[in-house]
């Protein structure tokens, strides 16, 4: 991996899985100087993350992934199935939110690939593998970290923040004094990835058997993944002897006939720390909370940690806010991950029925309760699924016609020279004061646009397809209606930060008034080498 080691950066980062990755590709390309490190000496391979949801795949967009960097199954349905009461749920996945689809599956090993390419193509980034961190100090103006490296020598690299991505056993955690508080399950389950399985499955489906319930999905390269989950008395040695696996995969496969990837046993969790920073200290991904599987939300939520906090930092390094914003990370993430953890324990409970008489009673409302055509649209379209909308946090109170604290819609759009694109690579990374119809640039004085640059913003107009009166650079035709007038009226505008997020908006004529009270809450800026 990347040496020599840098005796200071701005954030080091313990820990290289897929969200620690994630948290490196972003800040590198915000151009802030970061170390990644380590324990293990390469990517694992043991069975972990399989979905990903369309918000998922939006800020691996925002991280400067291609759409095909790595391989990824669009999924059309989710289905639930009970053996006393047939199918009592059917999700809907098919089609696309926001220019990707709702739901994918992946293999994770490829991902983090992509990931850690992406990242260490930038020049701001450094990495080290088979290195440990073995404590840290905080002080005044930074995190005096100790690392251990592959060889056995001890550095010590001063970062101004240090980052916790370091999975369920977090030791930076640990070291924040911030335990976990929630429920272990009490089940064990057996996971296998198999490839070569015969058949055109397609889908995702949970046989939902109060005896042995198994959620089973396809996956790219061929892949299915079975989760059976272990019956009392049953151990792990028990369960991963390939004369039981041949047993459990009788109804699917023959095993000869089939390529047992891996095998392995884990106990799922629904836990949350109760704050998700300290200092300069911050936890993302599974070192801040974790997630049962059962609405495949867990590596999902860790990338919207890394979308939140990333850019915050880039601006607090860069000077460019106050120091204060970074507060708002644990303010925004952590009520929204307990909303999805909550989710995940009602999908487990539909999953885990516990008896017979159980299931027929939670299995037998929801398969009446889908009668209704109203709530079953509800239910099939996962309206139950929580919005990633703050209450609270780093933007101007109110509503007038966007959701402020919520996140912009993304359409195509073409540029002035005939390119067509998603939305939010037109946005870039920066800051963007957004014209929705009308230009919002002419609206500010000199002073506010010299002042709305210098602290990291851009101007984007989006106009309607068609329009060329108002065309330039920066000007994009919205060309399915999703932004003018889908997202807002014409004539309105709206400040929107880099991971998307609504600060502020109203009518374009208060385009100066809205960017400077946005500047505003990002607080003082100060200089910065």
């Amino acid at each position: 991996m990347a040496t020599p080691i840098p005796p200071a950066v701005d954030v080091l980062i313990v820990g290289y899985g897929p969200v620690g990755a994630a948290v490196t590709l972003l800040l590198g390309r915000y151009g802030v100087s970061t170390l990644v490190v380590d324990k293990a000496s390469d990517i694992l391979t043991a069975p972990r993350a399989i979905a990903l949801d369309n918000e998922a795949l939006r800020i691996l967009q925002m991280a400067g992934l291609s759409e095909d960097a790595f391989e990824k199954i669009a999924i059309p349905y989710v289905r639930m199935l009970c053996p006393q009461v047939g199918e009592f749920g059917r999700i809907n996945t098919s089609g696309s939110i926001d220019g990707h689809p709702k739901l994918v599956t992946f293999y994770q090993p490829d991902l983090e690939r992509a990931l850690r390419r992406k990242a260490e193509s930038c020049a701001v980034v450094s990495t080290l593998s088979g290195t440990e961190m073995l404590s840290f100090t905080e002080e005044v103006e930074g995190v005096r970290v100790v690392l251990r490296l592959a060889d056995g020598d001890e550095v010590t690299v001063h970062a101004r923040y240090l980052i916790g991505a370091d999975g369920a056993g977090s030791k930076v955690r640990g070291a924040i004094g911030q335990d976990f508080r929630g429920k272990t399950y009490a089940e064990d389950w057996l996971i296998v990835d198999a490839q070569n399985v015969p058949g055109a499955f397609d889908h995702v489906e949970f046989i939902c058997d109060s005896r042995r319930p198994t959620p089973h999905m396809i996956a790219p390269g061929g892949r299915v993944r079975w989760e059976f989950m272990l019956q009392p008395g049953e151990t792990r040695e028990e369960m991963e002897k390939d004369q039981t696996i041949t047993r459990l995969l009788a109804p699917w496969a023959t095993a000869s006939e089939i390529k047992i990837e891996r095998k392995a046993v884990y106990r799922f969790h629904a836990r949350s720390c109760e704050r998700y920073s300290k200092g300069r200290v911050f936890l993302v991904g599974d070192a801040a909370h974790i997630t049962p599987p059962f609405a495949g939300q867990g590596l999902v939520a860790g990338l919207r940690d890394a979308a939140n906090l990333s850019w915050k930092l880039a601006w607090v390094v860069k000077g460019l806010a106050a120091p204060a914003v970074l507060d708002t990370y644990d303010e925004e993430r952590r009520p929204h991950a307990t909303k999805m953890i909550a989710l995940a324990k009602l999908m487990g409970r539909l999953v885990m029925p516990g008896s017979r008489p159980m299931a027929i009673l939670i299995h037998g409302a929801m398969a009446l309760l889908r009668r209704i055509p109203s709530l079953r649209t509800f239910l099939d379209e996962l309206g139950v699924k929580p919005k990633n909308e703050f209450n609270a946090g780093l933007f101007v109170k109110g509503h007038v016609r966007l959701r402020r604290g919520g996140l912009l819609p993304q359409g195509l759009v073409r540029s002035a020279s005939g390119e067509i694109l998603l939305s939010d690579d037109a946005l870039g990374s920066e800051l963007s004061l957004v014209g929705f119809g009308l230009p919002a640039e002419p609206q500010l004085t000199a002073a506010t646009l010299e002042l709305w640059t210098r602290r990291g913003g851009r101007t984007v107009q989006f106009c309607l397809r068609g329009e060329s009166v108002h065309r330039g650079n920066h000007v994009f035709e919205d060309m399915d209606n999703r932004l003018v007038p889908g997202g807002a009226p014409y004539g309105w505008c709206a400040v929107v930060r880099p991971d998307r997020t609504i600060l502020h908006d109203g009518p374009v004529d208060n385009a100066d008034r809205i960017v400077r009270e946005s500047l505003a809450l990002l607080g003082n800026s100060r200089p910065t080498s």
